[in-house]
């Protein structure tokens, strides 16, 4: 069996673009017959940029290549033009290329992947949603009382962990020092929650790399007695040695990883005991098997597992598959119940129910792109939108 096609779709994601604006989705199909789907998190460049790149890749060295062979195929991508190292764009393309390849290897099997990675442990998985903004409640990040009642309606269909992330923007100059606004905004948002759920949900403080160490820890006391699961990514994660400042003094468990790459950075997390929860993406850190890698280095240094999700239900698919056989697992993200254009995008959706999701027991993921609904929405970029990326930040310092 030989891959013969590299097709990338990129999907346009309906407001309110919950998961991001776009989805990049890389087909693969072999010269028997059996397709491949894999999706690719890269934020750096725009995402027809990043489907030209495919291309590129495909074209030299997946085309022809037997995608059983997955580790010599990651390697000779990873040390194409002779950089092996991290680098979040080549290796998110790598991570959808891998991601299809073992889709295609479970189907060739004829059986799920969770089966090829030493089985399943968990017959049903832990789930957690962000307090999305809704028509009724535009402004949960801001507004206590609207953060309060969205947690409530998210308990109410059956979630017993939530995530927000109040603090204030992220900027191109990160890290800062919390404005008192930002703290105070984060006390009282997470005391209202608090208060809400009770013990019924644990409740995952959100950040995003925003503070020096010395800030987040001032910030982190001011959360502790609203004891959180997580307070994740309080400082720039290339600075494993600053976020273990901020580990050694909180109660607070520390967790991170979305943007990191690769088993080497995920090793150094554990080198300077920095977090004791990992978010590898499985778009961006290397697809399955690395992230399979991960979850083992994280296994012998007492930590956790929680797949970080921010994109399509692809994606989703492979972190559910993955996170079956983790004996570390703690949690796995879900865009809220992956309803809606989530369901739409797979031929069967993600089997989601009392906020836990259960693991496909069919060939590969377990699913597989509609692509007639993907076709119907293409991503067409905003011509007045020079960061019209799938994530941005504020581009000035925050004074």
């Amino acid at each position: 069996m030989k891959i013969a096609d590299c097709t990338t779709f990129v999907i346009g994601n309906p407001p309110p673009h919950h998961g991001g604006r776009y989805f990049i989705v890389v087909k693969l199909t072999t010269d028997t017959g059996v397709v491949g789907y894999g999706e690719i998190y890269v934020a750096t460049v725009g995402p027809h940029i990043v489907a030209a790149m495919v291309t590129d890749i495909a074209d030299r060295l997946v085309i022809d290549a037997d995608p059983h062979r997955i580790e010599l195929l990651w390697r000779r991508m990873y040390s194409s033009g002779y950089a092996l190292r991290p680098d979040p764009t080549l290796v998110g393309i790598m991570s959808g290329i891998e991601m299809a390849c073992w889709d295609i290897v479970g189907k060739d099997a004829g059986r799920p992947i969770s089966d090829l990675l030493g089985g399943r442990v968990h017959d049903r998985l832990r789930t957690y949603t962000y307090l999305y903004p809704t028509l009724d409640r535009p402004d949960v990040y801001a507004d206590p009382a609207q953060a309060a009642d969205q947690a409530l309606f998210e308990v109410g269909r059956g979630f017993n962990a939530v995530k927000f992330d109040p603090a204030g923007p992220y900027t191109a100059f990160d890290g800062h020092m919390p404005s008192l606004d930002d703290i105070a905004r984060s006390v009282a948002l997470t005391g209202a929650v608090r208060e809400a759920v009770g013990d019924r949900a644990d409740l995952l403080f959100g950040t995003h790399g925003q503070f020096t160490a010395a800030g987040a820890i001032r910030l982190a006391q001011q959360l502790e007695p609203f004891d959180p699961l997580w307070f994740e990514e309080p400082t720039q994660p290339d600075l494993p040695e600053e976020m273990a400042r901020v580990a050694r003094q909180t109660t607070i468990p520390i967790a991170t990883g979305e943007r990191l790459t690769t088993i080497s950075e995920f090793a150094a997390l554990a080198q300077h005991q920095a977090a004791a929860i990992w978010q590898p993406n499985l778009g961006r850190c290397g697809g399955i098997l690395a992230a399979k890698k991960i979850a083992a280095i994280g296994e012998a240094a007492g930590c956790q597992i929680a797949p970080h999700l921010y994109s399509g239900p692809i994606l989703g698919a492979a972190n559910i598959q993955l996170g079956a056989t983790l004996p570390n697992l703690l949690i796995v993200e879900a865009i809220q119940d992956w309803s809606g254009f989530h369901a739409e995008l797979l031929t069967t959706p993600l089997d989601w129910e009392d906020g836990y999701v259960r693991p496909s027991r069919e060939p590969g993921l377990g699913t597989e792109l509609n692509e007639a609904v993907a076709l119907a929405h293409p991503y067409v970029p905003d011509p007045d939108d020079s960061t019209d990326l799938h994530l941005g930040m504020h581009p000035s310092p925050i004074r």
